[in-house]
This record gives structure tokens, sequence and C-alpha cells, in this order.
């Protein structure tokens, strides 16, 4: 990395400040343990000390794990590129063994993961320390953390509004300075979406590229992808390295190239970039969002790439409807499969109005208008793949509006009330003719809508942040590129870092 970019690489004092943990990426912190400038025990007492000052105040850890890292270390940890590392898992979907995996959900609390996931198992041999699990929506599904069962996840950017979701905990963490990097996943840009609002570089990798084994073949029908939420490029680029790759219940696997992170040393070809402000369900965008674009238009023109606005031709009430047919099935399995492991009936799970009644309407979509959902998929694939002839990637806002404020996606009290009394007397037939829950999911969506069209095509994409508003509130920028192309994402991600820094831009909590 250029030295204008790259963090801090002067040696810390001998007993280890916080300006000086927080002023290193992964890597950097990773080198200072292999070179004996300090020890993993010191870098985990760091993170736990940042974490005890800032967590009270942005709720970003729920389950702390300080006693399992320190036997970790003890026992001895694998040589890897982040060897030493503090490293916090996502409460959904990274099974660690002999620790509580809530979900998000009153219902899951106390469940103890029998055995790693594959992804945790990668993410271990990196070598990083999990010391913790962080705040996730109830079953992953709003793009803001605000869970009933742990409470609302803050943005260190300013504590009155949303870090994002469903990764909002991991990157509220991220971005308070208590670890470099964290895991999330991304099944509608649960990634992209706390990188934007947190001022972190986030890269949703190719559907198929990280593993989903043992517990899952596919996540979500294939929308659902693992990775990293980071501060610097290189780290998501080096973690990639260590967990691309299939494993035994991968349906689809992908060759994977030599080195993500060799590939940042080879020069980047000029691109053809398209740009589009314009919403992909057809709402309304926040002229912020719109001058993040702008303002990245004229920094890909000063590097050389080649930009020219577009208009994409598909059609938004299909995209949205797709989107939401493959949600609302997947939350009627996941509450069949918890009732199930729980040994109670689906209308006793102990979870919130809002995902019982989409889940209740997900019974009621038939396995015919499931399957139509479904193939549309290819219809934007098939979109993209005729836009990638003419254009390398895609960019676009990542959010349509700033990071929104607490309680924003919250439901008035009439519609509380509404789906209290739906519930409660099984109207989820009448409910579904009605278009109210579709109402409702497509007003969260007004301010989210740049970022499922990746899931569904399976693409690559990744938030980059180049933009902060009048409010000093991240306003990343998102680009797609075709499938398996995150070279190329990460190589530009690169030449933006060095081109206009944001390592050292952190915010103050």
């Amino acid at each position: 990395m250029d030295s204008s970019a790259a963090p801090s690489s002067a040696r810390p004092h001998k007993l280890l400040s916080q300006d000086d943990y927080q002023s290193y990426d992964a890597m950097g912190l990773a080198q200072l343990v292999k070179s004996g400038d300090v020890s993993a025990e010191e870098l985990l007492q760091a993170a736990i000390q940042r974490a005890e000052v800032v967590n009270p105040a942005i709720n970003a850890i729920v389950t702390p794990l300080y006693d399992f890292a320190r036997q970790q270390i003890r026992a001895g940890l694998p040589d890897g590129p982040f060897t030493g590392v503090p490293f916090l898992l996502k409460d959904l979907l990274c099974a660690l063994e002999g620790t509580p995996m809530s979900n998000g959900s009153n219902a899951f609390k106390g469940q103890i993961s029998p055995s790693d996931s594959e992804l945790t198992r990668r993410y271990k041999n990196s070598g990083v320390v999990i010391f913790g699990k962080t705040n996730t929506p109830e079953f992953g599904l709003m793009g803001v953390t605000e869970p009933k069962a742990f409470g609302a996840s803050r943005n260190p950017w300013n504590t009155a509004h949303t870090p994002g979701g469903s990764s909002g905990g991991s990157g509220a963490a991220v971005a308070a300075g208590i670890v470099p990097m964290a895991s999330g996943g991304d099944g509608g840009g649960s990634i992209r979406i706390p990188a934007a609002c947190c001022g972190l570089f986030g890269l949703k990798p190719s559907r198929g590229r990280t593993p989903t084994g043992p517990y899952f073949s596919e996540l979500w029908d294939g929308a659902a992808v693992e990775h990293v939420l980071t501060r610097s490029v290189r780290d998501s680029a080096a973690m990639l390295d260590v967990i691309a790759g299939p494993d035994a219940s991968s349906p689809y696997p992908m060759a994977k190239p030599a080195s993500y992170l060799q590939a940042l040393q080879q020069p980047l070809r000029p691109l053809k970039i398209g740009f589009t402000s314009q919403s992909f369900v057809g709402k309304a965008v926040d002229a912020e969002a719109v001058k993040a674009v702008e303002h990245s238009v004229t920094l890909l023109q000063q590097l050389g790439h080649q930009v020219e606005e577009v208009q994409l031709q598909f059609d938004t009430e299909a995209l949205a409807d797709s989107y939401l047919t493959m949600y609302f099935g997947h939350v009627a399995a996941d509450m069949d499969y918890a009732a199930q492991l729980l040994g109670t009936g689906f209308g006793n799970l102990d979870v919130e109005d809002a995902t019982k009644t989409i889940g209740y309407i997900g019974k009621n979509i038939s396995a015919g208008d499931f399957v139509s959902a479904k193939r549309r998929w290819n219809q934007f694939a098939q979109t993209m793949a005729m836009y990638h002839q003419r254009f390398d990637l895609l960019l676009t806002p990542t959010l349509a509006s700033e990071p929104v404020a607490i309680g924003a996606f919250e439901p008035p009290a009439f519609e509380k009330a509404g789906m209290k009394l739906v519930n409660a007397f099984g109207l989820h037939k009448l409910l579904l003719k009605t278009g109210m829950v579709k109402q409702m999911a497509m007003d969260n969506l007004e301010k989210l809508p740049f970022t499922q069209l990746a899931n569904l095509t399976g693409a690559p994409a990744m938030s980059v942040p180049l933009h902060w508003s009048a409010n000093n509130l991240p306003l990343g920028v998102q680009f797609m590129a075709p499938m398996g192309d995150e070279v190329t994402l990460l190589q530009l991600a690169q030449q933006l870092e060095q081109a206009q820094p944001w390592f050292n831009r952190v915010a103050t909590i």
C-alpha cells in the first residue's frame, strides 16, 4: 500500500496505548505480533479495554467471550496473516462451538452451537482471536440493527443514528475502534449497508465464493454470502484469501484466483464505469446520496477512468417482488426450523411481531409463486450481463439517504396493533391480499434500494467510504462487478483508498 494511504508503520510504545492500537489495520497489528513488538495478549487487552469504554454507548457486542479468547491464545494460535489480531463474529450463521448463537432473537437465547461452522473454522485459521459476538436484527432481517432481544446498536459517528444492518454490530465495533475487522453476512446489503453507514470498506463476494457448510448448502437460495467489514482494503483481500473456496456443502464452487492480496500489487487498467443515482425500486433518492455519487465520478475521472451516466432497463417492481418473496419464504422456513429445534409450535415462538407476521405471510405464498419469483433472478442476471458487455463496473449510492435515525424503521402504532391482531386471529391470507405487509417492506426498501440487485444476480459488490454528509455522517458508494470479478473491485478500492485515504478518518466516541 502507498504510505499516504496505509495505516501508521511507527512502532508502538512499550505499553500499547489506545492510539497505538487504533493506528493499525489488522495486517499491521499482526506484523507487530510477528516481529515481537507486542503480544497477542496485549492486543486482546487493548480490544477489551476499548470495548468496555465504548460498547455501553453503541451496543455492538452482545456476547463477550473474553475467557474463550484467552484460552485460544494459551492453546496456541495458527500461523496466518492475522495471527493475534482481535476479532468479532456476527451473532448470526457464524457458529462457534460451545458458545451461544442467538440470531438476534429471544427465541434462540441460550442456544449453544454444537460445532464450528466452516467459515468460523477458516476465520480461526487466519490466526484471529475471537473475543465476542456482535449485535444483529432478529434473523438478520433488517437494514438496521434494533432487535428487541438486545436493543439497538448505534452509530459511533452519531449515536442517534443507525450503524445499518444486518451486520450493524460488526460495523459499529470496527468504526468505534474496538477491532480493525469483524465478520458480516450480506443477503440484501448487510455488509455494504453498515459499511456505508459507518465509514468502512465492505465487500460482498460473489455467490459461492465463501463456504456455507456444514449447517447450510446455501444461504437465502444463494442470495446471501459472508465475509468481513474492514477499515483497510488489504485486510479484506487478505481475509478473502483465507476463507474463499468451496466446502462439502457448496452447490456451485467457484475457481479462486491465486491471491487477492497479491492482485493489489498489480496495476489497475483504466476502467469504463457506468453510474446512476436512480432508485432500483422507483423511490426518491436524497440529495446527499446523489452528491456521494457525483463526488466519486469526479474522483474516478481524475484517476483516468471513463465514467458515463446510464439508465438500467429492468422491472423495478419485479426486482422488489422477487426479493421480498424470497425473504418472506425464508423467514417462514427459519421459523419452522426454530420451532422444531425448540420443540414448540410456530405460533408460540418468542419472536418479534413483525417477524411472526412475515413468517405467516411466507407460509401463505405458494411453492409456484416462490419458484416463479426465483426464476426472475435470471432476468436480472441477463440484464447485468448485457450491461457488462459495455461497462466494467456499475456505480450507485449504497444508501438512498444518510444513515437513518434510531427507530426510523419502527412500524407506527396502528401497524403494530394490526400485526398483533393478525397474528392472534390468523388473518394472514387476508393481510397478504391487502398488500399491507408488502407496502411496509417497500417503505423500508425506499432508503435501501440499491443493494439487493447484487444479491439476486450473485455478483460481487462493494461499498467504499468516499463521502460524508453535511451532518458528518458517512455515506458510502457502491460498485458492482461481473460475477466472479472481485479482483477488479479490490484493485479499484485500493486505488481510491490511496487517492482519498479514509483510514485515519475515525469516529470520536
